[in-house]
């Protein structure tokens, strides 16, 4: 057992050693000497703090590092001396101009919004407003887009996840990592060019333990103990449950759809919830044809709290199996740029129309009227859900995602299901 033990701790060979002191003068004014004789305490002039721990450095091959402690345990002053400049500076945004105006000049609007969606900010019309109106989940979001954007191949992120709710800092955490393992980001070179995706490299600071298994760290640093410790977490699932609901539920999701807030009097329409909270809706309308009646997506929207990790798609994907068990075809029309790439990876979607500029074919077109009704002049594609239809269970996984590491036993998932005595009865018909 000894030498078994032995062979296994070569796999980690001992890591630089992050040693620093913080010390600073104490002025023994009146107020000091009180305090320090109401609580019993010595008055020195001097204090200091020494912290010491093994932090993994960059010729290791890591992707993801955490670096977590109470407040007052080191853990920015550990990464400030393992890191430097690699820790990310708070810098203004501009006060009078839309947010993606924030981005330094020599990224290209794709990019940009590529990075936003990769660390869950996917509402195109919360683009165009200025970062002081957002709300502080989403202003979070903006700073980690701007940061993975303009700092290199190696992000310190002081304070991750501090200023949000515990939902938003989950769903942010598995958007960012999901990201990350999948090379999402493009990095800029030594010139400030947009660059092919490379490896990129994340450091999060911070006193939240509850973000670790969301981030699926490579290496997790305890300030509280001042040690290090690796291994991948299992991330937890999340149980998103789905019901019929009424129109009025539309009202707050309207404003987040990136193509009109405008909802048809027929549509048929279903509300997801994580932990009681509105997380997802998802709209539906007939889709009349002669050879080929059926049903089609007309709305889709997450509420920024839940984006980034699959929601949306799961969402959309349970409602089409819904409709899919009633022996009729199900299409969507989607001008959406991750959900265009999702589906068209996807073996649950056929494209029925490549990406490219919509266009309102004439009157002799053989193109469903649906379809030629269904957008405007956008870049759109057009697909059918081929899938499973509903099986006889209350439940479903969906990956969250796409990357499984070597050696890796698991796999993050989230968990969608439906707890509405209204699926029980419901069976779509034309």
């Amino acid at each position: 057992m000894l030498a078994a033990l032995a062979l296994s701790t070569q796999h980690f060979p001992r890591m630089p050693l992050i040693e620093a002191q913080v010390d600073c003068i104490v002025h023994a004014s009146v107020r000091v000497r009180e305090i320090a004789g109401m609580f019993d305490l010595p008055v020195a002039q001097r204090v200091s703090e020494e912290f010491s721990v093994e932090v993994p450095d960059l010729s290791e091959a890591w992707e993801i590092g955490v670096i977590v402690g109470p407040s007052g345990s080191g853990k920015s002053t550990i990464a400030r001396r393992a890191f430097g400049s690699h820790v990310v500076q708070p810098r203004p945004w501009p006060s009078n101009r839309a947010v993606i105006d924030g981005f330094a000049g020599h990224l290209t609007s794709g990019t940009i919004a590529r990075a936003m969606t990769a660390v869950g900010f996917s509402s195109p019309p919360a683009w165009l407003k200025p970062y002081a109106v957002l709300s502080t989940g989403e202003q979070f979001r903006c700073d980690l887009a701007r940061a993975l954007l303009t700092t290199g191949e190696l992000v310190v992120f002081d304070e991750f996840t501090s200023p949000v709710d515990r939902i938003v800092a989950k769903t942010a955490s598995a958007a960012l990592s999901k990201a990350i393992r999948t090379r999402a980001f493009a990095c800029t070179d030594a010139n400030g060019r947009d660059g092919d995706a490379k490896p990129f490299r994340f450091v999060a600071v911070t006193c939240h333990a509850d973000v670790i298994p969301w981030l699926s760290p490579d290496w997790v640093v305890d300030m509280s103990t001042q040690t290090l410790r690796r291994g991948r977490l299992r991330r937890p699932s999340l149980r998103l449950r789905v019901a019929r609901c009424g129109r009025e539920m539309w009202t707050m999701f309207k404003r987040h759809h990136y193509l009109s807030g405008e909802l048809h009097r027929a549509a048929q329409c279903f509300l997801g919830c994580i932990d009681g909270r509105p997380a997802a809706f998802t709209a539906t309308l007939p889709f009349p044809h002669a050879h080929r009646p059926g049903w089609r997506e007309h709305r889709t929207v997450c509420l920024p709290d839940f984006q980034g990790i699959g929601i949306g798609n799961a969402m959309s994907e349970f409602v089409a199996r819904l409709y899919r068990a009633a022996g009729r075809p199900y299409f969507s029309t989607t001008a959406h740029p991750a959900m265009i790439g999702h589906r068209m990876r996807s073996p649950l979607w056929r494209i029925v129309r490549k990406p490219g500029p919509s266009h309102v074919p004439g009157r002799n077109s053989t193109a469903p009227f649906m379809l030629r009704a269904a957008s405007g002049a956008r870049i759109t594609a057009g697909f059918e859900y081929v899938g499973p239809a509903r099986e006889n269970r209350t439940s479903i996984v969906v990956s969250t995602d796409s990357e499984c590491r070597v050696g890796s036993a698991h796999r993050r998932s989230l968990v969608v299901g439906e707890a509405h005595p209204a699926f029980s009865a419901h069976r779509a018909t034309s």
